[in-house]
């Protein structure tokens, strides 16, 4: 209800006085509402319930439950809050605004196992037989309606509406994923008991370590991989380039991480002592 809401906000708080038909049915809408001054609120719910008996049929009855909830809640808001007016004109600010709220809301009714209807419930049925990403369903979908809007508006404001859908596609990515500033060091070395000292005694992470051979030198070295907060990455960057600048070393983005001391409370190295003796 709450990522409906959101939904139904973007649309009237940016998209539609922007004149931005950012795909879906409520793009969709944006385009009848130029053209013939259909109320959109109407438009979306006439054209939604069809949609929802066929993901009753294909998605099954929990998915459409809660499909349900988003497609009466979005056309909802946008009848309620249909007299905001915020005076947001500008193309790019509808664009980039409108995304971040539109991707927030799908993001967190997606989350949920729902979807608030029309185009998104397609979108949904693609990552199921797809297995790609929420949001790159939802842009390849919404690409047609945009594709329509540069003939009915111009091709200036349907560019800006490719930005929103491009924002929104990666809000929607960033708040399913839950990203969090983590890093994923990866550290080839030679010396792997001074790289394990310094990531113990320094950070006080835990780490593991991988055999590996170098495809040039055909020598085996180590792999170290270890998990680390953003201030933590920036710390061992230094100390390893101060102490062992001979290591190849990688950081990558961690999406999301499941264990101790980032999804669960951490435990010390004297904490993990007294309970590997405890068991």
């Amino acid at each position: 209800m709450f990522g409906a809401t959101l939904v139904g906000l973007s649309y009237n708080m940016f998209l539609l006085p922007s004149k931005l038909a950012a795909g879906g049915i409520s793009g969709v809408s944006t385009l009848l509402f130029e053209v013939f001054q259909w109320n959109p609120a109407l438009v979306q719910i006439s054209i939604n319930l069809p949609l929802f008996i066929i993901g009753l049929l294909i998605l099954g009855k929990d998915f459409s439950a809660k499909t349900l909830v988003g497609t009466v809640f979005v056309p909802f808001t946008i009848w309620l809050t249909q007299g905001m007016d915020l005076h947001i004109m500008d193309a790019m600010l509808g664009a980039i605004y409108g995304g971040i709220v539109l991707g927030v809301g799908l993001g967190i009714v997606y989350r949920g196992g729902g979807s608030t209807g029309g185009t998104a419930m397609i979108a949904q049925l693609l990552k199921k037989y797809t297995g790609s990403s929420s949001g790159f369903s939802q842009l390849l979908v919404d690409g047609i309606v945009v594709t329509a809007s540069a003939f009915i508006f111009n091709l200036e404001l349907a560019l800006f509406a490719m930005i929103s859908i491009y924002v929104t596609s990666k809000v929607i990515d960033f708040v399913q994923l839950q990203t969090s500033p983590t890093k994923l060091v990866l550290i080839i070395t030679e010396k792997e008991e001074m790289i394990q000292r310094i990531i113990r005694e320094e950070i006080d992470r835990g780490l593991t370590k991988v055999k590996s051979l170098g495809g040039y030198t055909n020598k085996e070295r180590t792999m170290i991989l270890c998990v680390v907060e953003q201030s933590e990455a920036v710390y061992l960057k230094k100390v390893l380039q101060e102490q062992e600048p001979t290591s190849f070393v990688i950081f990558l983005n961690a999406s999301e991480i499941l264990g101790r001391g980032f999804s669960k409370e951490k435990v010390f190295g004297g904490e993990i002592e007294a309970e590997q003796r405890q068991n």
